[in-house]
């Protein structure tokens, strides 16, 4: 004669015991592409810019720039029809198209269709197949590293060989039963 909502619907309750909590996570929702352009600038391959390119924002870089071009602490990628005869400071550099000057990165990357002529000075690089490169790569340590050597070549060795016999005489029992192999904090001989 009439049908029963749904809200009127009698559910079957299960016992207590059976139930478990089921935890809730929050979802980062994807971005759309056009949000992804918002957060990098864009310099079009009809753009000609002559002079210093700098900014605070990653840079997708398609036309001409002839002078210099910082962007530290950012990402640049020059895409297939970019043209650059400029020095390059930036964190990472991406290149699909041409360079005509040196980079300066903490990473570099030569597409397949990139042609890079100047030196590189990096701590990491990845040249594809098939791209062109002329000139020089230094490859640079990671600032934390050159930091850490000491100025005092002696007082590290002291340091270290009180730590190595601090810690030889307390692992005795260990030393015993496994064969003996160097500690890392022992000097090199």
């Amino acid at each position: 004669m009439w049908k029963p909502r749904k809200d009127d619907e009698v559910v079957p309750s299960t016992p207590a015991s059976t139930v478990t909590p089921k935890e809730v996570r929050a979802v980062e929702t994807p971005k759309s592409v056009n949000e992804i352009r918002a957060e990098i600038a864009h310099i079009g391959k009809s753009v000609v810019v002559k002079g210093e390119l700098s900014g605070s924002e990653d840079l997708y870089l398609d036309g001409e720039v002839e002078g210099s071009v910082e962007l530290r602490g950012h990402n640049l990628t020059i895409g297939p029809h970019g043209r650059v005869r400029a020095h390059i400071r930036a964190r990472d550099v991406v290149v699909h198209g041409k360079i005509d000057g040196n980079v300066t990165a903490d990473r570099v990357e030569l597409k397949k269709s990139a042609i890079q002529v100047g030196n590189i000075v990096t701590q990491r690089v990845i040249v594809e197949d098939g791209a062109y490169f002329k000139g020089s790569i230094d490859i640079q340590r990671e600032e934390k590293a050159e930091a850490k050597p000491a100025a005092k070549p002696a007082a590290a060795a002291a340091a270290t060989a009180s730590v190595s016999s601090s810690l030889s005489s307390t692992s005795s029992t260990a030393a015993s039963a496994a064969p003996a192999q160097p500690s890392l904090l022992e000097p090199k001989r």
